[in-house]
C-alpha cells in the first residue's frame, strides 16, 4: 500500500490525476483525516464525507478563499456569485429561482428532446463507424440541452465545452497561470454572450421557445426578489458547467467502463432494463465530480477525530464512492448493484440541482448507444481530462462496426 505521509492535495501530479484510487485507498486506511501542509484536511471515508455534506454547520462560501486564489478577476466574480459556492440566505433565494428550470413538468419536456438528439447523433456516428466518443457524441448531447435551456444560438455552441473546462479547471488545487488566464477569458467571453441574450429577452419577453428556461430565470421572483443581470449571467454559466461537463463525463466514463468490463457490457446488452442501476454504478465507480470543499462552521466529530471550527475541508467523493465499508468489491463495476448509496451528486442542501436531468440524459444516451452498437470496441489511445477535481475523458476513440 502506498505511503501517505508526504501526500499533499495541493501539489498532486499527473499520476494522481490519471489514477487516484490507489492513493485514495491508502488514505482511507491509514489517514482518513489527512492534513495537508497548508492545514486543510482531506477526507476519504464515506461516512465522514456524508456527515460533512449533511451538516448545516458546514459553509460553502468561498469568497475569502477565492479572493486569495484569484484576486480581482472574472473567475472570482463568477465563482462567488454562482449558486454552488454560497450559503443561505443567498443560496436559498437563488436555488429557489433556478429550481423553476428543473420542475417535473420541465424535465418531462426534456425527455423527448433528449431522445431526439440522441437518435440523431447515433445516426451520424453510425455512418462514421469510427469516431471520438467525446467530441462526436458525449459532449454534443449536453451542449444541445443546455443551449436549448438558455436559448444559446447555434454559432456559439461549439465553444461551450471549452468554456466549461477552462472555468472548472481553475478550481483544481494546482492551477498554472496560463490556465487561470484561460478561465478568466472563458468567463468574460461567455458572460458577454449571455449578457446580450438576457438584454434581448428583457426587451422581447415573448421570444422564448416552449420548454426554454432562460425566460423564467429572468422574470422569476421569490418573495419579490429577482436575479440581477450579473447574477443571471453568472448562474447561467453555472448551469452550463453543472449540466454540461458532468453529463459529458457521465456518458464518456460509462462507455469507458463498459470497454474495461466487457462482461458488464454483455449483461447490459442482454438486459437493457438494467440501465437505471447501471447509471448509478457508472456514477459511483467514476464520479464526474471527484473533490468538494467545505469550511467547518463549528467543531465536527468524524471517524478519525475532531475537526475544529474554521478547518478547511476537502471531501473526496471518489474516495467515498469506493469505500469498502459501504460498497462490496468497490473497484469492480457491477451494474446490478443494489443498494447503491453513491454520492456523485453530493447530498444535503447543495445536492445537485440537475441530478434528475443528468440521470435522464445518461439513461437515454448510454442505453440507446449500447443497444445500437453491440460491437463497440476501443479504436486508439484514450486520454483523460487533465483535472483533479473533475474526472472524464478528453478523447475516447471507438469503433462500432
Amino acid at each position: 500500500m502506498l505511503d501517505t505521509t508526504g501526500f499533499d492535495l495541493n501539489a498532486i501530479g499527473s499520476d494522481f490525476i490519471e489514477n487516484p484510487h490507489p492513493m485514495l485507498a491508502a488514505l482511507r486506511q491509514k489517514a482518513p483525516l489527512h492534513r495537508n501542509p497548508d492545514g486543510s484536511v482531506y477526507l476519504t471515508r464515506y461516512d465522514d464525507v456524508l456527515k460533512v455534506y449533511q451538516s448545516r454547520t458546514m459553509s460553502s462560501d468561498k469568497a475569502e478563499t477565492f479572493d486569495e486564489k484569484f484576486g480581482v478577476c472574472p473567475l472570482n466574480t463568477h465563482h462567488t456569485s454562482s449558486l454552488v459556492f454560497n450559503d443561505p440566505p443567498y443560496h436559498t433565494v437563488v436555488r429557489k429561482l433556478l429550481s423553476g428550470a428543473f420542475t417535473p413538468r420541465k424535465l418531462a419536456e426534456f425527455e423527448p428532446l433528449t431522445e431526439n438528439i440522441v437518435d440523431r447523433l447515433l445516426d451520424r456516428v453510425e455512418e462514421m463507424g469510427r469516431f471520438d466518443l467525446i467530441d462526436d457524441f458525449a459532449k454534443v448531447l449536453p451542449t444541445e440541452i443546455i443551449s436549448f435551456m438558455l436559448g444559446i444560438p447555434e454559432e456559439h455552441r461549439a465553444r461551450l465545452r471549452g468554456y466549461s473546462l477552462a472555468i472548472l479547471g481553475a478550481l483544481d488545487p494546482v492551477v498554472p497561470p496560463d490556465k487561470l488566464e484561460e478561465g478568466n477569458r472563458a468567463v468574460a467571453e461567455f458572460g458577454a454572450i449571455l449578457g446580450d441574450l438576457i438584454d434581448h429577452r428583457r426587451r422581447h419577453p415573448d421570444a422564448a421557445r416552449q420548454g426554454e428556461v432562460l425566460q423564467s430565470l429572468i422574470f422569476g421572483e421569490h418573495d419579490g426578489r429577482r436575479l440581477t443581470r450579473e447574477e443571471l449571467i453568472q448562474n447561467c454559466i453555472f448551469l452550463l458547467n453543472a449540466g454540461h461537463e458532468t453529463t459529458t463525463s457521465l456518458v464518456g466514463n460509462a462507455i469507458g467502463l463498459l470497454l474495461d468490463f466487457p462482461y458488464q457490457h454483455r449483461m447490459l446488452l442482454d438486459d437493457p432494463g438494467l440501465i437505471a442501476t447501471a447509471v448509478e454504478e457508472f456514477l459511483r465507480v467514476e464520479s464526474p465530480l471527484q473533490i468538494g470543499n467545505r469550511l467547518a462552521g463549528e467543531d465536527i466529530a468524524l471517524s478519525a477525530g475532531l475537526l475544529p471550527k474554521g478547518t478547511y475541508i476537502h471531501t473526496s467523493i471518489a474516495g467515498a464512492n469506493r469505500d469498502p465499508e459501504v460498497f462490496s468489491n468497490p473497484d469492480v463495476l457491477d451494474i446490478t448493484r443494489r443498494p447503491n448509496r453513491q454520492i456523485a451528486f453530493i447530498t444535503g442542501i447543495h445536492v445537485c440541482l440537475g441530478a434528475t436531468l443528468a440521470r435522464v440524459e445518461g439513461r437515454i444516451a448510454v442505453g440507446r448507444f449500447v443497444a445500437r452498437f453491440p460491437r463497440l470496441a476501443l479504436n486508439g489511445e484514450r486520454r483523460r481530462v487533465p483535472l483533479a477535481r473533475f474526472r472524464g475523458w478528453a478523447t475516447l476513440p471507438v469503433s462500432v462496426r
